[in-house]
Order: structure tokens, then C-alpha cells, then sequence
């Protein structure tokens, strides 16, 4: 499979199913009252997603893997404000665990890519050369790999709920 958009990458749909769990979450009746909380993690979440996305359109390696730096320090700021969450009594320690076992797995997500990108010799897409890219080839294996990593993560999660 050819990633011709950003919706395409796995770290992206992982990112987005943690941002709707957060507005999810946010909703809550004591959570939703506590305005600026709301605010900075639903943004934190927010940025994640679209750091993805704006690395990805800008068309190139370098800029990807600034981006996604970015995507995975926005990733952190939401594992802390959970806490605080928590720490509030706005969601409970199993809530908390659960959504932070997702940011570290987006987290983990993004560190393979961005370290895959380091190592290999694709330069973006903006300079894409005729022909089949071996590079790109890597590209669309990572995201097979990280879609397993991603697999194994839910299957660990639904296990430990089951407990």
C-alpha cells in the first residue's frame, strides 16, 4: 500500500481515536467544569493530530520528522494533564491508566517513525522520482509494522480490562 495522504499513516488514525477519547473523556459534568483543563488537553490532543498532518503536506523527510517531534511533545503535554485529571478526581486511576497507555502508544508510534525517517533515504514526497521508491517501499512497511504494534497494543489493553 502506497500512503498518498496523511489519513492514510497509522500514527495518524491512532492519534485521532486518542483525540476523540479525549473530547470524550472532557465531557464528563465535573471534567467539563474545569474550563481551562479542558481546554489545554483537548488542544494538546488536537496538536497531535494535526502536526501529523502538517509534517506529512509539507513534502518533505526533514520537515516530517520536525513535525512529528512536535505531535509527540503535544502527546506528553496530554499524559500529564490526565494526571491532573486524575489528580482532581475528574476520571478515575483506571481511566487515567487506559488513556495514558494510548498517548504511549501514539508516543511509540511516532518514535519509530520518526527514527525509521532518520535512517532511510526518503526524502519526501515533494521529491518523489518517477518510478517505484525503494524508500517509500520502507515507508509503507513501517506503517504495516506500526499497525501491528498498534494491533498488540489494543489486544494488551482489552486483555487487562478483562481482568
Amino acid at each position: 500500500m502506497t500512503v498518498h495522504r496523511f489519513e492514510e499513516l497509522r500514527v495518524y488514525q491512532q492519534a485521532r481515536a486518542l483525540t476523540n477519547d479525549v473530547y470524550r473523556l472532557t465531557r464528563s459534568s465535573a471534567f467539563a467544569r474545569d474550563f481551562g483543563l479542558v481546554d489545554q488537553i483537548r488542544r494538546a490532543a488536537v496538536s497531535v493530530m494535526s502536526n501529523i498532518a502538517e509534517g506529512f503536506e509539507r513534502g518533505t523527510s526533514n520537515e516530517l520528522v520536525q513535525f512529528l517531534y512536535i505531535a509527540k511533545g503535544s502527546c506528553g503535554e496530554v499524559r500529564a494533564q490526565l494526571t491532573i485529571a486524575c489528580d482532581q478526581g475528574y476520571i478515575n486511576a483506571r481511566e487515567s491508566e487506559r488513556m495514558t497507555g494510548e498517548c504511549r502508544l501514539v508516543s511509540a508510534m511516532l518514535n519509530r517513525f520518526i527514527e525509521y525517517l532518520k535512517d532511510s533515504r526518503f526524502t519526501g514526497l515533494k521529491h518523489k522520482r518517477s518510478g517505484r521508491d525503494p524508500a517509500l517501499a520502507a515507508m509503507e512497511e513501517q506503517c504495516r509494522v506500526l499497525d501491528e504494534l498498534a494491533a498488540e497494543r489494543r489486544r494488551r489493553n482489552a486483555a487487562t480490562e478483562n481482568r
